[in-house]
């Protein structure tokens, strides 16, 4: 004990005998000499007169589709489509070119970056048999179709090779498979294309490529896009899911992505598809290929690789559900609740929990504390999923999900698919115009953009391009709000959509920044709703949607009884698909503080930004076309967005 009170007595020495410390002149001996008041303020420049100089935080969201299908995927080619990742990315960049169906199309705007997202499994079989490649031609199924198509029966043939892949009957001397020179060329065009296309700081165009599970017809695709270029993401080929090369489990994705990393030094994150139609398997608790509970591993794992996860796209909207949502009056949106990707299977309502973005957030807070990591922490995105090549999911210009339902009169009335066996039907006309992506980043490069989505700073659009800001923190004010430019405010005080909030101060709940500006194009603004989710002390999980800020407000007040606001209204002209923004506000901003906030109890947050009622794509086709539509189709639509949440975790 007294060799230890030695010791500090010495260093307690050494320590003050290296300080000279002058508290009258506020004076420091250092290796630099003598610094005070005076000297230290000349050695910092005043704040620059421009706010907008030494900027380096993010200052505009870039608009993007990470899921489109070209020729190159065999059931696009199947379908119709005959354009290539060339033909994709010169209609993202601006261009007008002719679809497959002969039509004219270009986008009202263009995209800010794009990935061409082709199936792996069978990469470019379908424009070689188009062709009649030799190889093809000498392989008998491989004559039937070509000879189908020639003679204008290309569906049938489209069908036949559907079924056969899906049955595990396809000939392995068809099979493009990693290894071959077919499958290497294929590979090597999609990257080029991409090379070609990428045009830093004006347009991205990512290397990318849908890894497509269906095991038992449930959906569990996953689209994997590469930060690198053609050096690095061409040393490997993509992982498939046909055995034995491939497999449909995600953990040997996880695996061939991890691999791929050690080889090249490069970067890869993968994105979950819209999981609506997984039949409860996208987001599970129990895993389907085990049997048993998700353990740490798999979610350390599938944390680390799927940062992101596609909330809406065209084969319906994935943010929440009715049976799941009850309390929720915009949770009913777009939805496809029939049963699996081919229908094999109906739809229960115990598989709607696995399936849907909120859900999946709050299990994440129950896995979290049973297992100490979350593994669906994840930001939302929109893509199209599109099959044609065209990223064109806009109302008045959605070109739709296959090349077969392509603008044309019998699309909204024709089943987009079928299954006799289970005697269930998803009608063209449920088909979603929607979404896209946001990317919130310091400059339209892959590095950039990539980057953004690894810290999740991302929001999903269903095909609006409104911009979004959403911040958390535990200082923000409601003078806060009065501002043109709050990301200033939000990234000084708080975290933006995809961060985490750290421990609070004592007795303050947390405090959100979130602020929408109208598609400058597009429909005024209905509201902004910020959804939680916690988890509380009993171990069970909830939620609560609470409307922050709304247009009209002098109009439109919350009913006492229920706290519910009233609808915005509705201007749309159907016959003539016309709306007005006489209703709803341009840009609506506030700061809201979370009025039920427990500091033991872990949390999320989101926002929900939804906009004026405007014509859906069937009143488009209505008018345009001139069809008639049943009853039941819907005509009129209220577009949103969702930001990434922001989570709170109790040390």
């Amino acid at each position: 004990m007294k060799g230890v009170k030695k010791v500090v007595r010495i260093y307690t020495a050494i320590i003050t005998g290296l300080i000279i410390f002058n508290l009258s002149s506020l004076t420091f001996a250092q290796d630099t000499g003598s610094l005070d008041k005076e000297t230290a303020r000349k050695s910092f420049r005043k704040p620059p007169y421009s706010p907008y100089a030494g900027r380096n935080f993010p200052a505009r969201p870039f608009f993007g589709d990470t899921h489109l299908h070209t020729s190159f995927s065999m059931d696009a080619g199947a379908f119709g489509c005959r354009l290539s990742p060339k033909d994709a990315y010169r209609l993202a960049k601006g261009e007008e070119i002719i679809a497959s169906t002969g039509q004219q199309v270009k986008l009202s705007r263009p995209l800010d970056f794009l990935v061409v997202a082709d199936h792996s499994d069978n990469m470019g079989f379908f424009p070689d048999l188009f062709a009649g490649k030799p190889e093809i031609l000498a392989e008998p199924l491989g004559r039937k179709w070509y000879d189908l198509i020639q003679t204008g029966k290309g569906g049938e043939a489209a069908l036949d090779i559907i079924v056969t892949f899906t049955g595990g009957k396809f000939p392995k001397s068809l099979m493009y498979n990693p290894g071959t020179k077919a499958y290497r060329s294929a590979w090597r065009e999609t990257i080029n294309a991409a090379e070609a296309a990428n045009d830093p700081g004006r347009f991205t165009a990512f290397i990318g490529y849908e890894w497509t599970s269906t095991s038992a017809g449930n959906n569990l695709h996953r689209n994997v896009i590469f930060r690198d270029n053609r050096e690095k993401a061409s040393r490997l080929e993509p992982f498939t899911t046909y055995p034995p090369m491939g497999s449909d489990n995600p953990r040997d994705l996880w695996k061939w992505m991890t691999t791929y990393e050690e080889k090249t030094g490069g970067d890869v994150l993968a994105i979950a598809h819209n999981g609506n139609l997984s039949n409860g398997r996208m987001f599970p608790i129990i895993e389907s290929f085990t049997g048993k509970t998700i353990d740490r591993e798999y979610a350390e794992t599938r944390a680390k690789w799927e940062r992101l996860y596609e909330a809406t796209q065209i084969k319906g909207d994935g943010e929440t559900h009715p049976f799941l949502s009850p309390n929720d009056e915009f949770a009913s949106f777009e939805r496809w609740d029939k049963g699996n990707l081919d229908l094999s299977e109906a739809k229960k309502p115990e598989m709607l929990e696995f399936e849907y973005a909120r859900s999946a957030l709050k299990n994440g807070l129950k896995l979290e504390k049973e297992l100490g990591v979350n593994p669906y922490k994840f930001g939302l995105i929109g893509s199209t999923d599109a099959h044609t090549a065209l990223s064109a999911v806009e109302e008045d210009n959605f070109f739709g999900k296959s090349s077969n339902v392509e603008p044309n009169p019998d699309r909204a009335m024709h089943p987009w698919a079928r299954n006799p066996a289970t005697g269930t039907i998803i009608m063209g006309w449920e088909q979603t115009s929607s979404g896209y992506a946001a990317v919130w980043a310091t400059e339209n490069t892959r590095e950039a953009l990539f980057d953004a989505m690894e810290r999740r700073e991302t929001y999903a659009t269903t095909g609006p391009r409104m911009i979004v800001r959403f911040f958390g923190g535990w200082e923000f004010e409601t003078k806060d709000a009065q501002t043109r430019n709050p990301g200033v405010i939000g990234y000084t005080k708080g975290v933006p959509m995809g961060g985490d909030l750290r421990e609070p101060p004592a007795g303050k709940p947390p405090a959100f920044l979130v602020a929408a500006l109208k598609d400058p194009i597009g429909a005024n603004l209905d509201r902004i709703q910020i959804i939680k989710g916690w988890l509380d002390a009993k171990g069970e999980v909830h939620e609560k949607i609470y409307d922050v800020v709304w247009s009209d407000a002098d109009k439109r007040k919350p009913d006492p009884k229920t706290g519910r606001l009233p609808p915005v209204g509705n201007t749309v002209d159907v016959a003539n698909t016309t709306w007005t923004n006489t209703i709803g506000d341009p840009e609506l901003i506030t700061v809201w503080k979370d009025p039920d906030f427990d500091p033991s109890l872990s949390a999320f947050y989101y926002a929900r930004v939804i906009e004026i009622p405007t014509p859906r794509w069937t009143a488009y086709d209505t008018k345009r076309l001139g069809i008639k539509m049943p009853k039941e189709v819907p005509m009129i639509i209220q577009e949103r967005a969702y930001t990434s949440p922001i989570w709170y975790t109790p040390r």
